[in-house]
């Protein structure tokens, strides 16, 4: 096949007569025209076709393949063109490495707009790919222009006769020591990675670690994540501890509500049926105690100094918790005491005998 092309370009050069000059020239403008040819193919028809879908992705790869795709078939025109003279052997062998130079370039530009741009398009498709998200993208796209940078750079070392071998090794050696020496930021890395791919938590969900953490996520970078406690206080947590513990989300589940529970004592000989109203006249009281579901009671048990209850309701978000715990406690010991209902505590009766004369 090669020589059937050989043999084909031969005879048509011929029809210019032998001089390796005009075929050269010929050449040229036989290969500046197949470029503007592709190129308005490419820009009329398939331009076009990418335009009818739905995303502009396809329009801004078309984009930017006219460039790379016009100065390859025109480069390739001078390389034959180049191979028609007879150049010294060095002059062509720089020559010829040095447009395959160019083109290398040209398509490892190609390759690192399209990766920023397949990037952008997938941060915004959080459903289908969780990894990647808006604040990932530079991650991402700092490992793409790695991988693109040292592609390119390996390829350029064999056009230009370099032996990768000796390079390979130093890399290798060089990166053995610096994983030794970044092995807990690399490890707090990979934690970040799996924690956006798994997705435990987001931001503004409130969650306890078995540490005893508890805070609103206010950032989850690649480190680190950041919580908020209740005092205010940002805390930072090492995306490897969090990979490694056991954590609470009070915001998950299908809905942010949460159900506080109050225990409460009564005397005995208390009315458990007004003690059942009054806690459900509390919890309806209180703004921040969901209707839906109601708040109930429960009698839980018999205990040495009284009958113990438990006043059960659900709040809108986890935060509120605390705030509404105190405002329920409050309110039940007021109404307990309007109501006359005795909240037990421990008591002890003391005895005291007097001791017999004979033992004075």
């Amino acid at each position: 096949m090669r020589a059937d092309s050989q043999l084909f370009l031969q005879e048509f050069l011929q029809l210019f007569g032998d001089n390796p000059y005009v075929h050269a020239a010929v050449l040229v403008v036989v290969s500046l025209v197949a470029a503007k040819m592709v190129d308005w193919v490419v820009i009329r028809f398939v331009a076009r076709w990418a335009k009818k879908s739905r995303t502009d992705i396809d329009d801004r790869l078309v984009a930017n393949l006219h460039k790379p795709l016009f100065l390859t078939l025109l480069l390739f025109g001078l390389w034959l063109a180049l191979a028609q003279l007879e150049l010294p052997e060095g002059v062509a062998l720089f020559s010829t490495r040095s447009l395959k130079t160019i083109v290398l370039l040209l398509w490892g530009g190609f390759a690192l707009r399209s990766c920023s741009i397949l990037l952008g398009l997938l941060s915004h498709m959080e459903r289908r790919f969780a990894v990647v998200q808006p604040r990932t993208v530079p991650l991402f796209d700092n490992v793409t222009k790695i991988l693109v940078v040292g592609g390119a750079i390996y390829f350029l070392f064999l056009i230009w006769g370099v032996d990768v071998g000796a390079w390979l090794a130093g890399a290798g050696i060089v990166g053995i020591a610096v994983g030794f020496a970044a092995k807990d930021s690399l490890a707090n890395l990979f934690a970040g990675l799996f924690i956006v791919a798994d997705a435990p938590y987001k931001i503004g969900d409130f969650i306890v670690l078995d540490t005893g953490e508890r805070g609103r996520v206010s950032q989850i970078g690649l480190r680190s994540t950041r919580l908020l406690t209740r005092d205010d206080i940002e805390i930072t947590v090492p995306n490897a501890v969090i990979a490694n513990a056991k954590i609470t989300n009070e915001s998950g589940g299908p809905s942010e509500k949460e159900r506080v529970r109050v225990p409460v004592g009564v005397a005995y000989g208390s009315d458990i049926d007004r003690v059942r109203e009054v806690l459900l006249e509390v919890a309806h009281s209180n703004d921040s105690i969901d209707t839906n579901p109601e708040a109930r009671v429960r009698f839980r048990s018999f205990g040495d100094a009284g009958r113990k209850f438990e006043l059960l309701g659900w709040i809108h978000e986890p935060v509120l918790r605390g705030q509404v715990i105190d405002a329920l406690n409050t309110e039940i010991y007021k109404r307990f005491a309007a109501e006359g209902i005795e909240i037990p505590y421990p008591k002890r009766d003391v005895y005291l005998h007097q001791a017999p004369d004979s033992d004075r």
